[in-house]
């Protein structure tokens, strides 16, 4: 089986050294770095930066704990070698990885003539690989709106700002979904003043309210400005000054913006329409649950097949594509359940979420019981000194099986793979409530809650 894969981020990653391991003859096409462009220069640099932000954040806890610290401030140039640092290290472990299973990795970027066959424009020239199967994980790009010119010193998109040129000191940030609260949440902590453009009611508003109504509560402790309601429809800059113009005729002033409105799929070029995948503009269209396009040996997976935009989800798409590709049917194999995925927002407190969210659940009509447990009741939020936040289990009440849950919290973006567990797998609540947790442990708040 030959088997070429057009994008080295997570799901071509999985996909290929899935399919190496099961005997095929594989080839990826990168033309950035492998490990994927949106992984490895967005998710990844994010993180390390809100880390670097946390640990000045908790400067003010150990004060609290009895501890004697003199004050911390940011060496941007130290910050922006250890974001990259990172990354470097990343890429070279999935390269070691990919040459250890027989994977050929070829730098350049591809493109399909048929479903059988795929160009690789590279430093050398072309060349041309015949592919039993092809898989197209090409991942995305910020989204910018027509009102908006980035130019990456004061207006910045989203892979602009791991660090930003210079730390800002307003920054105003446009879109309230999850990358615009993490980048609110990591320049706050940074030193910065934000003001955030909320086009709906809430922050996060894809959310549960109550989940959303604690990182609200955060923001304004922090002196964020949220302008809800609120639509951007255009942009000024003058001098070192930048304004955002709102629909409702409100100016949000800042020394620097950010978009964090989207992103698009990177389709353009890699031949899809062409050979007669069917498209809407940048959107691949018509997938089966293999994630197989109209033609039968063209998949898609990560951003481009439009699913949740997660790179654990794009792993596992990859993974899962690897086997269908390889015609491994397995007894217990499963088709990818988006509904069952587990999601994570790196804030501060942390939010994390799995399965049925209770709104939903209302929203359905559908009958379920709804437990909620603080964090302050235990003993090991109490010792951390941050007894903020909650978990919260929908279950069925007929069978006790979980259904889904939230968690805001200190560490709920390692305490949600309980609940992800538990609801990919049918359990009862009554499994979480006889297993015997450590303690003290956040996770004791996840064994009351079921009980």
């Amino acid at each position: 089986m030959r088997f070429v894969i057009i994008g080295g981020g997570p799901a071509g990653v999985q996909a290929a050294t899935t399919a190496a391991r099961l005997g095929a003859e594989v080839v990826l096409v990168e033309r950035d770095v492998v490990g994927g462009a949106a992984h490895l220069w967005d998710c990844i640099p994010s993180k390390a930066m809100i880390a670097t932000g946390d640990r000045l954040d908790e400067i003010a806890e150990f004060r609290d704990m009895g501890l004697n610290v003199g004050a911390a401030s940011i060496d941007l140039d130290a910050l922006r070698a250890r974001v990259l640092g990172i990354t470097e290290l990343l890429e070279a472990h999935n390269v070691r990885l990919l040459e250890s299973q027989g994977v050929r990795v070829v730098r350049g970027t591809g493109r399909l003539v048929d479903q059988h066959t795929v160009v690789a424009t590279t430093a050398d020239g072309e060349r041309s690989f015949a592919a039993d199967a092809v898989m197209v994980s090409t991942g995305s790009r910020p989204r910018i709106p027509d009102w908006a010119q980035p130019d990456g010193d004061r207006v910045l998109t989203t892979r602009d700002a791991y660090p930003p040129p210079a730390l800002p000191e307003h920054l105003v940030v446009v879109g309230s979904g999850v990358t615009g609260v993490e980048f609110v949440h990591m320049f706050t902590n940074l030193g910065a003043q934000v003001t955030l453009v909320v086009s709906r009611q809430q922050v996060l508003p894809n959310k549960d309210p109550e989940v959303a109504a604690v990182l609200e509560e955060d923001f304004l402790a922090r002196g964020v400005q949220l302008l809800k309601g609120a639509r951007a429809v255009g942009l000024d800059r003058t001098g070192e000054d930048v304004a955002v113009r709102c629909d409702d005729g409100r100016v949000a002033q800042g020394s620097h913006c950010l978009l964090a409105v989207g992103s698009m799929p990177n389709t353009e070029g890699l031949g899809l329409a062409e050979i007669g995948v069917h498209m809407d503009g940048p959107w691949v269209r018509d997938l089966d649950h293999h994630m197989r396009t109209n033609l039968a040996h063209v998949y898609v997976a990560g951003d481009v097949s439009g699913k949740l935009p997660l790179s654990s989800v794009a792993t596992m798409q990859g993974r899962k594509i690897a086997e269908h590709v390889m015609g491994l049917h397995r007894v217990d194999h499963r088709h990818l359940d988006y509904e069952k995925a587990a999601s994570a927002i790196f804030t501060d407190p942390e939010i994390a979420d799995v399965g049925l969210a209770e709104a939903d659940a209302f929203a359905e009509g559908r009958k379920v019981r709804v437990t909620k447990v603080p964090f302050a009741s235990t003993a090991r939020a109490l010792i951390n000194g941050d007894p903020r936040g909650f978990v919260k289990i929908v279950s069925d009440p007929a069978t006790g099986v979980i259904l889904g849950g939230s968690i805001v919290g200190r560490q709920a973006s390692e305490l949600i793979s309980v609940l992800a567990v538990a609801v990919t797998n049918g359990l009862r609540v009554s499994d979480l409530a006889e297993s015997i947790f450590v303690h003290p442990a956040l996770a004791e708040a996840l064994s009351d809650a079921a009980e």
